[in-house]
Protein backbone atom coordinates (compact mmCIF):
# COMPACT_ATOMS: atom_id res chain seq x y z
CA UNK A 1 0.00 0.00 0.00
CA UNK A 2 1.41 3.30 -0.87
CA UNK A 3 1.30 6.15 1.84
CA UNK A 4 -1.47 7.84 0.32
CA UNK A 5 -3.77 4.61 -0.52
CA UNK A 6 -3.21 3.72 3.81
CA UNK A 7 -4.60 7.16 4.26
CA UNK A 8 -7.46 6.67 1.94
CA UNK A 9 -8.03 3.28 3.74
CA UNK A 10 -9.63 5.15 7.05
CA UNK A 11 -12.20 7.10 5.07
CA UNK A 12 -13.29 4.33 3.15
CA UNK A 13 -13.25 1.44 5.15
CA UNK A 14 -15.75 4.05 7.09
CA UNK A 15 -17.85 4.28 3.99
CA UNK A 16 -17.94 0.68 3.51
CA UNK A 17 -18.90 -0.01 7.38
CA UNK A 18 -21.80 2.45 6.58
CA UNK A 19 -22.56 0.37 3.55
CA UNK A 20 -22.50 -2.91 5.60
CA UNK A 21 -24.43 -1.65 8.23
CA UNK A 22 -27.47 0.13 6.13
CA UNK A 23 -28.01 -3.34 3.73
CA UNK A 24 -28.27 -5.14 7.17
CA UNK A 25 -31.07 -3.12 8.28
CA UNK A 26 -32.68 -3.54 5.30
CA UNK A 27 -32.40 -7.59 5.32
CA UNK A 28 -33.40 -7.43 8.93
CA UNK A 29 -36.55 -4.72 7.98
CA UNK A 30 -37.83 -8.14 5.35
CA UNK A 31 -38.10 -10.88 8.04
CA UNK A 32 -39.40 -7.94 10.87
CA UNK A 33 -42.62 -7.07 11.76
CA UNK A 34 -44.65 -4.26 13.62
CA UNK A 35 -43.18 -2.12 16.11
CA UNK A 36 -39.29 -3.89 15.03
CA UNK A 37 -40.73 -2.94 11.55
CA UNK A 38 -41.07 0.56 12.16
CA UNK A 39 -37.69 0.73 14.60
CA UNK A 40 -35.41 -0.70 11.68
CA UNK A 41 -37.28 1.53 9.08
CA UNK A 42 -36.47 4.85 11.56
CA UNK A 43 -32.65 3.32 12.03
CA UNK A 44 -32.38 3.23 8.36
CA UNK A 45 -33.56 6.12 7.50
CA UNK A 46 -31.35 8.09 9.65
CA UNK A 47 -28.33 6.26 8.95
CA UNK A 48 -28.88 7.16 4.84
CA UNK A 49 -29.20 10.53 6.47
CA UNK A 50 -25.81 10.77 7.82
CA UNK A 51 -24.39 8.73 5.11
CA UNK A 52 -25.53 10.73 2.20
CA UNK A 53 -24.85 14.39 4.27
CA UNK A 54 -21.28 13.20 4.67
CA UNK A 55 -21.00 12.06 1.15
CA UNK A 56 -22.64 15.02 -0.36
CA UNK A 57 -21.18 17.57 1.59
CA UNK A 58 -17.67 16.13 1.89
CA UNK A 59 -16.83 13.13 0.34
CA UNK A 60 -17.80 13.45 -3.30
CA UNK A 61 -16.74 17.18 -3.38
CA UNK A 62 -13.35 15.80 -2.28
CA UNK A 63 -12.83 12.82 -5.28
CA UNK A 64 -14.85 15.26 -7.93
CA UNK A 65 -11.69 17.61 -7.35
CA UNK A 66 -9.49 14.97 -7.67
CA UNK A 67 -10.63 12.19 -10.24
CA UNK A 68 -12.03 12.89 -13.61
CA UNK A 69 -14.81 10.99 -13.23
CA UNK A 70 -17.92 13.44 -13.60
CA UNK A 71 -20.51 11.06 -15.29
CA UNK A 72 -20.06 8.90 -12.27
CA UNK A 73 -20.21 11.50 -9.63
CA UNK A 74 -23.29 13.06 -11.17
CA UNK A 75 -25.21 9.65 -11.44
CA UNK A 76 -23.94 9.05 -8.11
CA UNK A 77 -25.64 12.40 -7.01
CA UNK A 78 -28.86 12.21 -8.84
CA UNK A 79 -29.32 8.48 -7.13
CA UNK A 80 -28.79 10.68 -3.68
CA UNK A 81 -31.48 12.60 -4.55
CA UNK A 82 -33.99 9.66 -5.95
CA UNK A 83 -32.81 8.80 -1.70
CA UNK A 84 -33.49 11.91 -0.37
CA UNK A 85 -37.20 12.18 -2.16
CA UNK A 86 -38.13 8.53 -0.87
CA UNK A 87 -37.26 9.30 2.74
CA UNK A 88 -39.56 12.38 2.46
CA UNK A 89 -41.93 10.38 1.18
CA UNK A 90 -41.69 7.61 4.17
CA UNK A 91 -41.47 10.04 6.63
CA UNK A 92 -45.06 11.24 5.39
CA UNK A 93 -46.21 7.81 5.59
CA UNK A 94 -46.81 5.37 8.63
CA UNK A 95 -44.82 1.79 8.61
CA UNK A 96 -47.86 0.35 8.51
CA UNK A 97 -49.61 1.75 5.50
CA UNK A 98 -49.06 -0.80 2.34
CA UNK A 99 -47.16 2.23 0.33
CA UNK A 100 -44.96 2.24 3.30
CA UNK A 101 -43.56 -1.06 2.36
CA UNK A 102 -43.33 -0.76 -1.09
CA UNK A 103 -41.33 2.59 -1.05
CA UNK A 104 -39.05 1.13 1.82
CA UNK A 105 -37.83 -1.73 -0.77
CA UNK A 106 -37.72 0.69 -3.48
CA UNK A 107 -35.14 2.67 -1.37
CA UNK A 108 -33.26 -0.95 -0.36
CA UNK A 109 -32.63 -1.45 -4.22
CA UNK A 110 -31.79 2.13 -5.03
CA UNK A 111 -29.24 2.24 -2.16
CA UNK A 112 -27.69 -1.84 -2.96
CA UNK A 113 -27.53 -0.45 -6.31
CA UNK A 114 -25.70 2.68 -5.59
CA UNK A 115 -23.31 0.82 -2.69
CA UNK A 116 -22.44 -1.61 -5.76
CA UNK A 117 -21.04 1.29 -8.13
CA UNK A 118 -19.49 3.30 -5.71
CA UNK A 119 -17.45 0.40 -4.06
CA UNK A 120 -16.95 -1.18 -7.24
CA UNK A 121 -16.07 1.68 -9.23
CA UNK A 122 -15.57 5.36 -7.54
CA UNK A 123 -13.67 4.34 -4.11
CA UNK A 124 -10.70 2.57 -5.79
CA UNK A 125 -10.55 5.22 -8.28
CA UNK A 126 -10.70 7.55 -5.34
CA UNK A 127 -7.81 5.87 -3.20
CA UNK A 128 -5.44 5.95 -6.41
CA UNK A 129 -5.47 9.95 -6.09
CA UNK A 130 -3.90 12.50 -3.88
CA UNK A 131 -7.09 14.01 -2.07
CA UNK A 132 -5.57 14.55 1.62
CA UNK A 133 -7.26 11.86 3.29
CA UNK A 134 -6.09 12.75 6.50
CA UNK A 135 -7.79 16.29 6.50
CA UNK A 136 -10.76 14.43 5.23
CA UNK A 137 -10.83 11.87 7.50
CA UNK A 138 -10.95 14.59 10.71
CA UNK A 139 -13.98 16.70 8.97
CA UNK A 140 -16.32 13.58 8.07
CA UNK A 141 -15.94 13.00 11.89
CA UNK A 142 -15.95 15.82 12.90
CA UNK A 143 -19.23 16.26 10.89
CA UNK A 144 -20.53 13.10 11.44
CA UNK A 145 -21.28 14.05 15.14
CA UNK A 146 -22.69 17.13 14.07
CA UNK A 147 -25.00 15.63 11.46
CA UNK A 148 -25.90 12.50 14.18
CA UNK A 149 -26.67 15.30 17.19
CA UNK A 150 -29.35 16.97 14.98
CA UNK A 151 -31.45 14.47 13.73
CA UNK A 152 -31.44 12.83 16.98
CA UNK A 153 -32.25 15.90 18.63
CA UNK A 154 -35.19 13.60 20.43
CA UNK A 155 -37.38 13.26 17.33
CA UNK A 156 -38.38 9.97 15.36
CA UNK A 157 -37.31 10.13 11.65
CA UNK A 158 -41.52 9.48 11.31
CA UNK A 159 -44.41 8.70 13.29
CA UNK A 160 -44.87 5.46 14.16
CA UNK A 161 -48.86 5.32 15.45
Amino acid sequence: MTGNTALAAGVIEMLKEDHEKVKGLFEEFESAEGKEQADIAATAIMELEVHADLEEKLIYPAIREHIDEDEKMNEALEEHHLVHVLIKELKKLKPHDAVFQAKFKVLAELVKHHIEEEEGEMLPAAQKSDIDWEALEAAVLKRKDTVVTKLTGGKKPFSKS
